[in-house]
């Protein structure tokens, strides 16, 4: 791979093509290029070296240390820890070599056969990633002997909670998420310096990948030239945020940034990123990564064992902080049988997390193993993994395999590695090889499915988990029509449901009623990454083109793949010409309408349904159908396969029944039928093996840190500290350690405080912190328009992350949010108590927050479900939120609001807010001790109001970790206070 800089010999801006920073003094010769470097800094422009030769980090050019040794001390210096943990380590006894077929060896490694314990051999695959870890890094400080043993008695320690350190291998970035993590590095770098400490060692200790993919917006499509288009307004809109990663992949070493237009991060993680196994200066170990988006776990199904965390606990991890969890259960699912003719693997994750939701898995990790895995590909297991959190896993994981190491090589990892990569997890007990004889492994608890009994479905209108077989949909979607307002139901009374619409659309008459289609899109790494169900749509775009059916052209089509890869093989199989003839053309590389960025509809498609309060669908091949999230105007979202969106675009309507109805007619008036246009098993299989080939793999990724002209144009400043302007609205110097000193502050209580928000079950991370379009009449939009910015330009919440001013106001933001408060008004409003006014939730946050008054928020069950999104806690706290007690927190949120210095409480079982009467109208005291010692990881507190009530809570701080960072005011105050006493 290649990176192209050049300097400007007149000044010291740096332009840099991928991403990452090299000063030219410090280039080397062709000559002088060392095969044994292994430091993560960037290749120059003449030399490339395989991502895949494990000699050296594989994004590495090979400069003599010496050379850099004075640019990187804090890397280097741990480079050096990394290089003598063997001689420290309490257990250098198992230190091992493993030897190469045919002389030599591939590195060394810690053994854990070499322990002789027998409860090894009983551990779940996923349970010895950690067991290595903590064996590997064991210092007697942040690591010890003590949480080893914890781990390898997993079967008597997990069910008891019991706390242990795990770090991570890398931390893996999107841009949503990637610039307000920059942005924290760069303040705390700030810090840094007013406190007296070296700035320098606010800098990534792990390998960081970012890959820019989640500001793509379908502004056009049904264009051939939908791509250029689109990315054209990207950079318009992003500028800033783009030049700020860009600076960032400069400043900081061991960052590299993936630029716009390559790819969704997940599927680039899975096709490229990821390791497997890594080799660092020859200690050989599992890959494994954390990442500040909650689809990290597609890579679970390469066998890397990854999750999402929020950005302020990433950025604890790349400076060295070991991630502090509780021990999870393992819940054992065994696969038996195999998928029947036309059934996808999205009706079969679709299944996997209907069975897990009602199974419960929230904090635990789920490993599949079973005969059935033979049958499954590894992107059909990507797709199993890639909706861990919307069936409330920390991990779906599947042990790496013969299907695994198969995947590598097409993916065009190198034999050698491959090889190395067997050699290693067999040797370490981590490989599962299904022809030999299988130890039974221990589970927490058991699931079973025989994969003959998964059926085509989607999932929708509100939630993941809300399967509907096909068979069943249209009966399904009249019972939404008539059920009260809820996950399941509309309300629309009878009278109304079949109403029909007439309208004007380029000339044409068009007709919209409840349950149109108005958005059909193939977007999302959970299906883009699968060649399977990406080729089974172009399959059923050109049946439907042969029949002489068309997509009705007031549908909003898009494709937005998830890597160039797929559009390599779409394009040698001959469909991509019958996606474009349907409407599908492609309109980007990234997250697209999965993440809310659909793009505006059409305004005469836009008037009909506001006009005539129509309840449109949007189909899309997505994880996320959340209320508000997919459009505003389309109240009903459903999860489908990309063949099935096509199906439904085609159809033009949710309401209807495949196996009775017909989704068209022919010119010649024949009724065309689902069954006509829907491929077999094996047509599907036959243009997969002919038409997804190992040099799209190789071709598309050799040349993905090259950017495209405009990433290659932008300048930035090469030093280390930035230079915030105080009228940028992207880029804003955040308030976090205003006034921050030496000293921790200690625990905080909460007093007399009232009642900001009053919710009910299910409040997602996307009606805390939205992503999507900013509201013309909201607080962000005006404070937009004050500082000179069109609303043609307002962007989305989601691009201005790098904005504490914009995301405090777009907090509790969402336009479908329901607050008891507003007594059945749903919308981004709150009483403020005192005076009964209803104002903005900013608005009223900032009267109790000027008043010096303590605001908490009530909540039901799943607080926080969704995206991982630390602007859901950053934003609380801004707005000057204390405490939050609900009933039940989503594993990642809770963990945000401890690292926000929040107090997240839960009621106690069978308790919530309406059953001990609160209506959020009380004011609420909860006492806390003023030492952090005195507080125990989940003991009980009293939480007392003024009118006399009182009822008992658990406080979730989790783990003795956690309380120390509530101590310290949060967790990156923490970390500044800890690198400068080190």
């Amino acid at each position: 791979m290649h990176n192209i800089i050049t300097t400007s010999p007149t000044s010291s801006t740096v332009f840099i093509t991928s991403g990452v920073r090299i000063s030219s003094s410090l280039l080397p010769k062709p000559s002088s290029l060392s095969a044994t470097s292994s430091l993560p800094i960037r290749s120059p422009p003449f030399r490339s070296v395989s991502r895949w030769c494990y000699g050296v980090d594989w994004r590495s050019p090979v400069i003599p240390r010496a050379q850099i040794e004075s640019v990187t001390p804090v890397v280097q210096q741990f480079q050096r820890k990394i290089a003598s943990m063997a001689s420290e380590n309490p257990f250098k006894g198992i230190f091992t070599t493993l030897s190469r077929p045919g002389g030599g060896e591939f590195g060394k490694f810690y053994s854990l056969p070499a322990l002789n314990d027998p409860r090894i051999d009983k551990l779940p695959y996923s349970i010895r990633i950690l067991l290595e870890s903590a064996i590997r890094n064991c210092d007697n400080f942040q690591v010890t002997p003590n949480d080893v043993e914890k781990i390898i008695d997993w079967e008597n320690t997990s069910p008891k909670q019991v706390e242990i350190p795990f770090k991570p291998a890398r931390v893996l970035l999107q841009d949503f998420t990637g610039v307000p993590a920059v942005v924290d590095l760069a303040c705390m770098r700030d810090a840094m310096n007013k406190l007296g400490g070296d700035s320098k060692k606010i800098n990534p200790l792990v390998p960081v990948d970012l890959v820019i993919d989640h500001s793509v917006q379908v502004d056009v499509a049904r264009s051939a030239n939908a791509v250029q288009a689109n990315m054209n307004l990207e950079f318009q809109r992003n500028y800033e945020r783009f030049a700020f990663l860009k600076w960032g992949a400069y400043a900081f070493d061991n960052m590299l940034v993936v630029p716009p237009g390559s790819g969704i991060v997940h599927q680039v993680n899975l096709e490229y990123l990821g390791r497997v196994v890594f080799n660092t200066d020859g200690i050989l170990y599992p890959d494994s990564v954390v990442g500040t988006d909650s689809h990290t776990t597609m890579i679970d199904g390469l066998g890397v064992a990854g999750w999402g965390v929020g950005g302020i606990e990433a950025e604890a991890t790349m400076l060295g902080q070991p991630m502090s969890m509780v021990l999870p259960g393992v819940v054992g699912f065994k696969l038996s049988g195999k998928l029947q003719n036309g059934v996808t693997a999205t009706d079969l994750v679709l299944t996997v997390t209907q069975m897990l939701r009602k199974h419960g898995v929230v904090g635990k990790f789920v490993e599949f193993y079973g005969e059935g895995m033979s049958g499954l590909s590894l992107a059909d297991r990507a797709t199993i993994a890639n909706m861990s959190p919307e069936y409330g896993a920390t991990m779906g994981f599947f042990p790496v395999d013969h299907v695994t190491l198969q995947y590598l090589k097409l993916t065009g990892r190198s034999d050698d590695t491959v090889a190395m990569i067997e050699a290693y997890l067999r040797a370490n007990k981590m490989f599962v090889d299904y022809s030999e004889p299988q130890q039974e492994k221990v589970y927490s608890s058991y699931l079973e499915l025989d994969l003959s009994d998964v059926e085509p479905c989607i999932s929708g209108p509100k939630r993941p988990h809300d399967r509907v077989p096909i068979k069943d949909m249209k009966a399904d979607w009249h019972s939404c029509l008539d059920n009260k307002v809820g996950f399941k139901g509309f309300a629309v009374p009878k009278e109304a449901q079949e109403k029909v619409v007439s309208f004007s659309f380029g000339g044409q008459t068009a007709e919209l009623k409840h349950g149109s289609v108005v958005i059909a899109a193939i977007t999302s790494c959970t299906n883009t990454s699968n060649p399977s169900v990406m080729l089974g749509a172009g399959l059923v775009a050109k049946k439907a083109c042969e029949l002489g059916l068309e997509v009705k052209p007031w549908v909003k089509t898009s494709l937005a793949p998830g890597s160039g890869v797929v559009t390599k093989y779409l394009e040698k199989s001959g469909l991509q010409k019958y996606l474009d003839q349907q409407g599908f053309n492609i309109v980007g590389y990234g997250c697209t309408t999965c993440i809310g960025n659909s793009g505006d509809l059409h305004e005469s498609v836009a008037a009909a349904i506001t006009d005539n309060d129509i309840l449109a669908a949007a189909v899309l091949s997505g994880n996320r159908n959340f209320e508000g999230r997919v459009h505003p105007l389309t109240r009903a979202n459903y999860l489908a396969s990309p063949p099935l969106v096509v199906a439904y675009a085609l159809a033009g309507t949710v309401d209807i029944d495949f196996e009775k109805e017909p989704i068209g007619t022919t010119k010649d008036g024949k009724s065309v039928y689902f069954k006509d246009v829907w491929p077999s098993t094996e047509e599907i299989a036959e243009v997969v093996q002919s038409s997804v080939l190992p040099d799209m793999f190789r071709s598309t990724y050799e040349s993905i840190t090259l950017g495209n002209s405009m990433w290659n144009k932008l300048s930035v400043s090469s030093s280390s500290l930035y230079s915030w302007n105080p009228k940028s609205t992207y880029i804003h110097e955040p308030p976090y350690f205003k006034d921050m000193t030496m000293d921790p502050p200690g625990p905080h209580g909460v007093k007399d405080a009232y009642c900001l928000l009053n919710f009910g079950d299910s409040i997602t991370t996307d009606h805390i912190s939205p992503a999507g379009s900013i509201h013309k009449d909201s607080p962000a939009a005006k404070y937009l328009l004050d500082r000179g910015v069109d609303r043609r330009d307002f962007n989305s919440y989601g691009s201005r992350r790098g904005n504490d001013e914009v995301m405090a106001r777009g907090t509790f933001a969402n336009i479908r949010i329901v607050n008891k408060l507003l007594n059945g008004e749903v919308g981004p409003k709150t009483i403020h108590i005192p005076t009964g006014e209803k104002l903005s939730v900013f608005d009223v946050a900032m009267r109790y927050k000027e008043a010096g008054l303590d605001t908490i928020v009530l909540a039901g069950a799943e607080y926080g479900s969704g995206s991982s999104r630390d602007w859901a806690a950053k934003g609380p706290m801004l707005q000057g939120v204390k405490a939050v007690i609900a009933k039940s927190f989503e594993r990642i949120h809770r963990s945000n609001l401890v690292g926000m210095g929040i107090i997240p409480l839960c009621f106690k079982a069978g308790e919530d807010a309406d059953t001990l009467g609160l209506t959020g109208h009380e004011r609420y005291t909860i006492d806390l001790p003023s030492k952090a010692s005195d507080i125990k990881p989940g003991q009980d507190v009293t939480v007392t109001t003024d009118n006399g009530k009182s009822f008992t809570c658990t406080i979730r701080f989790d783990t003795q970790v956690e309380l120390t960072y509530f101590d310290h005011g949060g967790i990156l105050p923490y970390v500044i206070r800890n690198l400068i006493k080190k």
